[in-house]
């Protein structure tokens, strides 16, 4: 089995409404050690488990550095798992992780499609990430799961790169799509319904349950071989409950990963 390593990358210079998804890492880190809970995930595995390794967090000052960080993990044979931040750093991400994985399939959760070709003129946007991802053939496929606020060119985006889009007015937690081939998984925390994360930058109504996101990702039967927990933003946060659901997050995707 590779080891996973934990790497926090505190960077959100490519956010568009709010900054404060730089602070999310090491209270994410915080909450997934704190005394009020422990550290086995629901399919029975303890996450602190000598495979998983945290390396803390790396200041960066752009997405070059992102992707180099990121590379230098992968060169010493671990998966990934990375705290952010924005959702800029996922490409940067896929950019390190495309140089030892072919035919990687994405596993999106979010309540925004992320496609914008170019958005308040940056091409490298937190908006933009996966119109990057898809251009530079990062991936072979993406599936999208939670999305509520595509627009036209969005749309036109997704039928672009042949996205599979399933949107909160489709979604059917129990027949999500199925994967055969290794899995990265990129977990925005705004998928959530406010009501369940309240802690992100752009809260979008009419969002997942805890419980549908945590059914998701329990579904993934493929390699998981990376993913990210992006986007909570402390400064918005409600009595932790984000960084509470951001760190059992984190245990399950933890948990799955240790499972294969």
């Amino acid at each position: 089995m590779k080891k996973i390593v934990i790497q926090g990358i505190p960077y959100d210079q490519k956010s568009s409404f709010l900054r404060g998804a730089a602070l999310a890492p090491p209270i994410i880190r915080q909450t997934f050690h704190s005394e009020a809970y422990n550290s086995f995930a629901e399919n029975g595995i303890n996450v602190d488990s000598p495979f998983v390794v945290d390396k803390g967090d790396f200041k960066v000052n752009g997405l070059e550095e992102i992707e180099a960080v990121t590379a230098e993990h992968l060169k010493e044979g671990f998966r990934v798992l990375t705290l952010g931040g924005d959702h800029a750093i996922t490409y940067p991400l896929l950019k390190a992780y495309a140089e030892y994985y072919e035919k990687i399939h994405i596993l999106h959760i979010d309540a925004h499609g992320d496609l914008y070709d170019v958005f308040e003129g940056d091409p490298y946007s937190h908006a933009c990430p996966f119109a990057r991802i898809m251009e530079n053939q990062l991936a072979v496929r993406l599936v999208q799961v939670g999305i509520r606020a595509l627009n036209q060119h969005q749309r036109e985006q997704v039928e672009k790169y042949q996205v599979e889009v399933i949107e909160m007015n489709d979604l059917d937690v129990h027949n999500v799509p199925s994967f055969d081939q290794p899995v990265y998984i990129s977990m925005d925390m705004d998928a959530l319904d406010p009501a369940f994360a309240p802690g992100v930058s752009h809260q979008e109504a009419g969002g997942l349950t805890s419980r549908e996101v945590i059914r998701i990702i329990q579904s993934v039967k493929a390699p998981i071989i990376g993913a990210d927990i992006v986007e909570f933003n402390p400064t918005r946060d409600v009595s932790g409950i984000t960084a509470a659901l951001a760190a059992k997050l984190m245990k399950e995707i933890l948990s799955k990963m240790l499972e294969q």
